[in-house]
């Protein structure tokens, strides 16, 4: 790896001058330290800036006018460089509202998938398996809220993103070669949907497991009891779970409870919580119990046929053998909700779209339109 000059930044003046010189490139290596053990929100640490003979540490929590650098992230004329994009890209929406959607994204992590890494895997394992080198694992649990930082945690912060420089022109030179670039461009333009990086309160349930296991009425009072936590955890700024823990409001959710009496019989609710917030959440089954007519209406999936399992299992295997052809991570080609959705339901809109479509979508459709039709045929 060629010499570059590192600088921290902590001046208005540091930042200005950190700017120009990046903004010689046609690219940007971006990654962040942020710290959410205790709060909703993710408190930016530090923002970690390279190109190819430059790299910067932008301390957010010095007395530094931020303003610049969001308008320099937000210019769509140099591509931003980024290792499993979503959750950098999450912070930064945080504090940089009017820099997202950011773009165009190249995102590390999805560019060696396409050329047949794991779909997840780690910053440090791809810079071994591209750039043969081993980064030191010495302050993955630091505290980048404390100051001062340590020489020790400035180095390990470069190494974050300086490598992103070397994997960013291996892997874009790869993915030309094996005429994957394009596939990439397509799968990054997700990152640049705004929706995805703020908090919606109102879809906080679809992060809940189990829901068509609930009566009509559980699943009401499911709903609204996840709204409920995510408008306070953003309301005081704190873990959802310091809010009410999943097991809680699954407990809730199932036993109904109607009485204070009740509720403080469910052994995963705090005494705390329920004098604080009992009435609060007897109010939520409350509403929940009313709402049962408008979930009843929701149709409950029903169990897969035997024959359609089956079908899945073929399918995946054609996945699995499609992938290894390509040289592309199975998972990113199609994962088996996608196979189960198209087998139960018919929805191929995942597959049928973009580079998917004659990768492995139109293969997978033209199977299980064959099974199909011979499946009429015996019926007959």
């Amino acid at each position: 790896m060629s010499a570059q000059t590192t600088v921290f930044v902590d001046t208005d003046a540091g930042l200005a001058s950190a700017l120009q010189e990046l903004a010689q490139s046609t690219f940007v290596a971006i990654d962040t330290e942020f710290m959410r053990e205790s709060s909703y929100y993710p408190k930016l640490c530090l923002v970690q800036l390279a190109s190819i003979d430059y790299c910067a540490l932008v301390d957010p929590l010095a007395s530094v006018n931020l303003e610049p650098l969001w308008t320099f992230l937000a210019e769509r004329r140099r591509v931003k460089v980024l290792h499993a994009a979503r959750q950098d890209l999450e912070v930064l929406a945080v504090h940089a509202p009017h820099a997202i959607p950011m773009g165009p994204i190249f995102d590390t992590q999805l560019a060696a998938a396409l050329l047949g890494q794991s779909a997840q895997i780690g910053y440090a394992a791809l810079v071994s398996a591209r750039l043969a080198t081993t980064l030191p694992k010495g302050h993955t649990r630091t505290d980048w809220h404390r100051r001062p930082l340590s020489a020790e945690q400035l180095e390990y912060a470069a190494d974050d993103v300086r490598y992103l420089v070397p994997l960013y022109l291996d892997l874009h030179a790869a993915l030309e070669r094996t005429g994957k670039l394009a596939w990439l461009e397509q799968e990054a333009l997700e990152f640049e949907r705004a929706e995805l990086h703020g908090p919606e309160p109102e879809q906080a349930w679809k992060r809940l497991r189990g829901l068509d296991r609930l009566r009509p009425e559980q699943r009401a009072t499911a709903k609204l009891l996840a709204e409920w936590r995510e408008r306070l955890a953003i309301k005081h700024d704190k873990p959802r779970g310091w809010i009410l823990s999943d097991e809680a409001l699954r407990e809730i959710s199932e036993r109904m409870p109607r009485t204070l009496a009740a509720l403080s019989r469910l052994r995963s609710l705090p005494e705390g919580l329920i004098r604080k917030r009992g009435a609060e959440l007897l109010e939520l089954v409350a509403r929940g119990e009313q709402a049962r007519a408008a979930e009843s209406g929701v149709p409950r999936p029903r169990a897969p046929e035997p024959d359609q399992l089956a079908l899945v299992t073929r399918l995946m295997s054609v996945v699995r053998e499609r992938a290894q052809a390509l040289a592309v991570s199975p998972e990113l080609l199609a994962t088996r909700r996608d196979v189960e959705r198209l087998v139960f339901s018919g929805d191929c809109a995942r597959l049928l779209q973009g580079w998917r479509r004659e990768a492995i979508g139109e293969r997978l459709l033209a199977i299980l339109t064959a099974d199909a039709a011979q499946q009429e045929r015996h019926s007959r």
